[in-house]
């Protein structure tokens, strides 16, 4: 093909691929890296959330925008693994506050380490002069024009929420 009959480039990229893309690839690298602790993303998200303060499950399933349902199945294995247990809120009787064992500071700490350092891989890929840049946009993006997901109309069948929050 010659610069001739090349189709001309897109005035914008596939914005969705490119963000759904680099998502799916950052999850599989950051599940396989905290595998080697035998932990998953979404419990090191919720465990990471639990030892920063008092919280209820309501509040850390939605600091790791995760549903009920999932959040249930996350602490329970939390629990059962003896990182976290669940406790009476001293303010509310209905709720629980997730607390953190020193076993389960212990390894939150280790998955800390191995998150930085693959965030820090993926950072270490672009040039030093734009990870600012690039960071300083996604947070804009995700505290601005894409801070909400948008509902879909009923009878339509929506985009899936993500599972995995900002660890």
């Amino acid at each position: 093909m010659t610069a001739e009959t090349a189709p001309a480039p897109r005035a914008t990229a596939d914005l969705s691929y490119l963000l759904q893309h680099t998502a799916h690839v950052l999850t599989t690298r950051m599940t396989a890296a905290l595998a080697e602790i035998g932990m998953s993303p979404r419990a090191h998200c919720v465990l990471a959330h639990a030892r920063q303060a008092d919280r209820t499950q309501a509040q850390l399933a939605d600091l790791a925008d995760l549903d009920k349902t999932t959040m249930v199945v996350t602490v329970d294995h939390l629990e059962r693994a003896g990182l976290a247990e669940r406790v009476p809120s001293a303010t509310d009787r209905r709720a629980r506050i997730i607390k953190v064992t020193s076993e389960g500071d212990r390894v939150a700490a280790e998955g800390q380490a191995i998150v930085d350092r693959v965030h820090q891989d993926v950072l270490d890929a672009l040039p030093q002069d734009e990870r600012a840049v690039f960071l300083s946009a996604l947070n804009r993006l995700v505290t601005g024009h894409l801070a909400v997901p948008t509902e879909s109309p009923e009878g339509t069948s929506g985009a899936r929420r993500p599972r995995q929050s900002r660890a």
